[in-house]
């Protein structure tokens, strides 16, 4: 296989026919198609593919360990926040020193792409995070989850305009299944009345927004840095302005051994872990083919918070998430 071969050729390669015969060709046969299977192409394939599932899980491990921290700790929402951005933050930046300095400190140095930097910081990333704490708190995680693979509306939204074309026909088939998933999650059906809160509706909204910024703001700048140093610097920037702010040393909430527990969960699990796990994947079977095994993130926080919480979700909320998981497939 080549180094950028898909996951379907793998997949080809597993279900292809072997001769089952006992003569010198069929086990010549054999043979080959074990060696095929077990390159190290395959094995990267296969590598990447494993942690793009893992990283997607763990992401949505982490809205249910905050759905825990809101729900049983009363965890205010910006020191939440403030706490996991900072730690993410300075454990990216510890891999950033000691491996990719350079390119750091040139990121830093280089006034455009500085102040591409910042506008990605505070008007992406940061922005996002504070929308999808406040989503999870006003409804749950699985649904604030959803909610937020909305952004490949806004995302399909921006593509158009600036390639100036129209949508293609699967792209509309995805935006409608979208809307209709969105109106069975937050009227439950019943188009008279909202089953979530209004904030909350809005939240997850502003949520999927964030996300699709988080993909588009730093388009330019990704390429020449890496999504390490763009991601963990962008991280820990904002953990220190909001830090300044929230001060989360001065309010620390009562935790007893299981609430750090769960916090650790949060930023360790959820945001250190599962960025670079993710990105692992990307890097070793592509941005589309990970993004498509990244859906398993909604599906691990509507589990882990039905199941560990006890979050009780209508059929009309698992047939909204079933549409929305759907138009992602359709437009990714």
């Amino acid at each position: 296989c080549a180094k950028g071969a898909g996951m379907a050729e793998v997949v080809e390669s597993v279900r292809e026919k072997v001769p089952a015969g006992k003569d010198a060709a069929s086990r010549a046969a054999r043979r080959a198609w074990r060696e095929r299977l077990n390159n190290a192409a395959s094995r990267k394939l296969l590598i990447g593919a494993g942690a793009a599932l893992l990283g997607g899980a763990f992401w949505g491990f982490s809205g249910t360990a905050a759905s825990a921290l809101f729900d049983v700790y009363h965890v205010d929402t910006m020191w939440l926040m403030s706490v996991r951005q900072l730690i993410a933050g300075a454990l990216f930046m510890v891999l950033i020193l000691l491996f990719d300095r350079k390119r750091f400190v040139k990121l830093w140095t280089t006034r455009e792409h500085r102040r591409t930097q910042l506008v990605f910081t505070f008007f992406g990333l940061l922005a996002n995070q504070f929308f999808y704490l406040n989503a999870v708190r006003l409804t749950n995680a699985g649904t604030a989850t959803v909610l937020q693979c909305l952004q490949l509306i806004f995302i399909m939204a921006y593509t158009c305009v600036s390639a100036h074309r129209r949508p293609r026909k699967r792209e509309i088939a995805g935006l409608i299944m979208a809307f209709a998933g969105t109106v069975l999650i937050s009227t439950g059906g019943d188009l008279t009345r909202l089953s979530i809160p209004p904030l909350g509706l809005a939240m997850g909204l502003l949520t999927a927004l964030g996300a699709a910024l988080i993909t588009i703001l730093p388009v330019k700048i990704l390429p020449v840095y890496g999504s390490t140093i763009v991601t963990g610097s962008a991280m820990f920037l904002s953990g220190i302005v909001t830090s300044v702010f929230v001060q989360p040393w001065n309010n620390m909430p009562a935790l007893d051994a299981a609430g750090w527990e769960t916090l650790a969960v949060f930023v360790l699990v959820g945001s250190f872990l599962a960025y670079l796990l993710y990105m692992q994947g990307v890097k070793d079977i592509g941005s589309m083919r990970a993004g498509l095994i990244g859906t398993v993130e909604p599906v691990s926080a509507t589990v882990t918070s039905a199941i560990m919480l006890g979050t009780a979700f209508a059929g009309t909320d698992l047939a909204g998430f079933a549409l929305i998981i759907g138009m992602m497939f359709l437009t990714v």
